[in-house]
């Protein structure tokens, strides 16, 4: 055991909580998928189901960036111009590319939205490698093997529109991809993947060993695409597979921030909020999602009447133009500050609340390289 395993481990959270949030999200996800016969959920992601996974999970997940950002007075007065200028930016976008066509709002949006899903499995590899102080060639493999595992699915899913499921809306994906297009990208990511399992097995043969977390966030970042995207033939297995391997890290990250941020003192709002615990950092960010999701069925969809009662409002299409990007305007904004709020490079204070600084037991990076941010996402730069 000794050989499989590195001498330091470089967990993320430890290894309970690691094992949980990554491995264990990618397992329950599988589970939930196999159980879908018996579940009543083949096809459509029956009501229950959408209120598990995107509500609870997918929305609420979306809403605890308030903790990192608007919930604590000291962080809106260090980087103002930051807290009102992203959502007033992807407002402004949102509304432009809705007048464009609601086609062409729901095709910008779910491609920032796939690209964030993406960079948020890189970043957590980034940290892996930090906090293991990787080489830069093992880096640059990791960074391939999980660019492989989310990339080459959906250039297959690309090349094979239409599918019984999509993003947001159905057609918001581009189309016209050859299918040979597909073939070839499921190939190169086989072949990337190969290459980086052996160089994991050189490394136990050298008696160096493996970071069983970070191998396990690779394989579990590659059974949730490749599953969900290639394997999976209807929504709900696309949903789950989507959705708990992204939000569930996400919540254990925020909670975990917010710990450490309250514990300094002046946290405000946040720590308040706090003094429930888990239960109800949790309970409050559900809340607010499915308070954000009867806005939504009650002026735009009108599909969820069971859950949240008849509605027939029609609006014009002059005010969809602005009430559809408002409404988007809590995911946006978690996009775009995501670039920026992750980067202890830049902030010192962010890994000691994180229980992660040199301080706590974990190593910084080695000398002349850069620090890598704790979540790569849009735009941000590790």
């Amino acid at each position: 055991m000794s050989r499989l395993l590195a001498p330091s481990q470089g967990w993320l959270f430890g290894p309970g909580v690691d094992l949980t949030v990554f491995a264990g999200s990618a397992l329950i996800s599988v589970l939930f998928v196999l159980a879908a016969p018996w579940l009543g959920a083949v096809g459509d992601t029956p009501l229950w189901a959408w209120v598990l996974f995107v509500v609870c999970v997918d929305v609420a997940h979306v809403w605890s960036t308030l903790f990192r950002t608007y919930l604590d007075a000291d962080e809106l007065r260090r980087r103002p111009g930051l807290y009102l200028g992203a959502p007033l930016a992807a407002y402004v976008a949102g509304v432009g590319a809705y007048l464009v066509s609601p086609k062409a709002f729901w095709t910008l949006f779910a491609y920032v939205a796939l690209t964030h899903f993406v960079r948020q499995q890189y970043g957590w590899v980034a940290l892996y490698c930090r906090k293991a102080r990787a080489s830069p060639a093992e880096r640059r493999l990791d960074a391939a093997a999980v660019y492989a595992a989310t990339l080459g699915p959906v250039v297959w899913w690309h090349a094979n529109l239409p599918r019984d499921f999509w993003w947001f809306v159905e057609g918001d994906f581009l189309s016209g991809l050859p299918r040979e297009a597909g073939t070839v990208a499921l190939a190169v990511h086989a072949a990337v993947l190969a290459a980086w399992a052996g160089f994991q097995a050189a490394r136990v043969a050298r008696g160096e060993g493996v970071q069983a977390g970070k191998v396990l966030l690779v394989a579990a970042t590659w059974v949730a695409w490749f599953g969900g995207i290639v394997v999976a033939r209807d929504d709900f297995a696309f949903t789950v597979m989507n959705v708990l391997l992204h939000g569930v890290p996400y919540f254990a990250l925020l909670f975990r921030y917010a710990r450490g941020r309250r514990a300094e003192g002046g946290y405000g709002v946040g720590g308040a909020l706090l003094r429930a615990g888990l239960p109800g950092f949790l309970l409050f960010l559900a809340a607010l999602a499915l308070a954000e999701e009867l806005l939504w069925d009650w002026l735009i969809w009108h599909e969820r009447s069971t859950l949240f009662g008849p509605s027939t409002l029609e609006l014009p299409a002059d005010v969809l133009a602005l009430v559809v990007p408002l409404l988007a305007l809590p995911q946006a904004t978690h996009y775009v500050l995501d670039a920026f709020v992750w980067k202890p490079g830049r902030e010192p204070a962010l890994l000691s609340r994180l229980g992660w600084s040199p301080s706590g037991g974990v190593e910084g990076p080695p000398s002349g390289t850069r620090p890598v941010s704790a979540m790569a996402i849009p735009g941000g730069n590790e």
